[in-house]
């Protein structure tokens, strides 16, 4: 911890867990955009090690300064592509982190895992602390994929994981928000450079296929991690009379769900023990107005506990990679 100190000049680390690693200025004289920017080498490399970073007390409640420190740190914010979560911009490329009703909590995912495109860093910013609760939890995929036992693990990383959706029910985001067009041949085409199986139905329904891994090494430090949306997506993890309501349609109307890749369903003790490896590793960040917090995408899943309004944390992300091995242009 020592050597965190001394790399950061006009800034302190706050002692405490590993995950995330708080830092604070020194002085309330900082400007947020250049400290970051003077110091993006020993911030990368700090992120890597920790996984996240809260930076507490640099900034207001500024979405433009949020979104400028995202290019200071990282690089330009990215478009939200393949929509999982309603939400809306608020700037350009920087959104609300999610439209969910706040009195339901968010399980701990990875971004985008889902695609063969993902952003590398994730960043989120309060503008509005919750009245109480909201809370985002975090959890460090590393720890998380050693907690899983080495037969279960063996078993998911062999036969990967299924993540079905099915949009036009009423349920879930529509094909047209989640793809952000109306045009049917432009999702099929992105489909196709995606990775993605589809189906049309009647009328304005869907239904997308798509076989990922469960794990995958991180491109800069080789780690190992667990990286998915396995748990997420499994109605299983649903509020029990979510859950039931929803199965009252037919599973194969289901909004989203995840099979082992060969479409076989997952056993209950599997995903009973993924679940229990993510909330052994979960710490919660309240949050304060004005902080930030850079996340490792692949290092760190993230989620949020249900709140009182008002509240309002807007999210950036940036540095997309690629299943082919490689960043891709923004």
């Amino acid at each position: 911890m020592e050597s965190d100190v001394v790399t950061l000049t006009g800034a302190r680390v706050i002692p405490g867990p590993p995950l995330p690693l708080v830092i604070e200025p020194a002085t309330a004289e900082i400007d947020a955009v250049a400290w970051a920017t003077a110091h993006r080498r020993p911030l990368r490399a700090l992120l890597l090690r920790h996984g996240g970073i809260l930076f507490r007390g640099f900034t207001g409640g500024s979405v433009e300064t949020f979104r400028r420190f995202i290019a200071a740190v990282s690089a330009e914010p990215l478009p939200y592509m393949e929509r999982s979560s309603p939400r809306h911009e608020v700037a350009e490329q920087v959104y609300t982190s999610t439209d969910h009703p706040p009195r339901h909590p968010i399980a701990l995912h990875n971004e985008q895992s889902y695609n063969i495109t993902w952003p590398l860093r994730i960043f989120f910013h309060c503008v509005v602390p919750p009245a109480s609760g909201g809370a985002t939890p975090v959890a460090d995929c590393r720890n998380v994929y050693r907690r899983i036992s080495p037969a279960v693990r063996a078993r998911l990383e062999e036969r990967d994981y299924r993540y079905v959706r099915h949009f036009g029910t009423g349920m879930g985001l529509s094909w047209q928000e989640a793809f952000q067009t109306t045009d049917r041949p432009a999702v099929e085409r992105y489909c196709a450079d995606n990775d993605v199986e589809f189906s049309w139905g009647s009328g304005e329904e869907l239904t997308t296929r798509q076989r990922r891994p469960v794990s995958a090494a991180h491109p800069e430090t080789g780690e190992m991690t667990w990286f998915n949306h396995l748990t997420f997506f499994n109605v299983s993890t649903l509020d029990p009379m979510v859950a039931e309501a929803l199965l009252s349609m037919g599973k194969e109307n289901l909004p989203n769900n995840t099979y082992y890749g060969d479409g076989a369903e997952i056993e209950p003790a599997v995903l009973d023990e993924i679940r229990a490896a993510y909330d052994a590793e979960k710490m919660a960040v309240p949050w304060q107005e004005g902080d930030i917090m850079m996340l490792d995408n692949m290092l760190v899943a993230h989620g949020r506990e249900p709140y009182t309004p008002p509240r309002q944390i807007v999210v950036g992300m940036a540095e997309p990679w690629s299943r082919s091995g490689g960043e891709t242009s923004s």
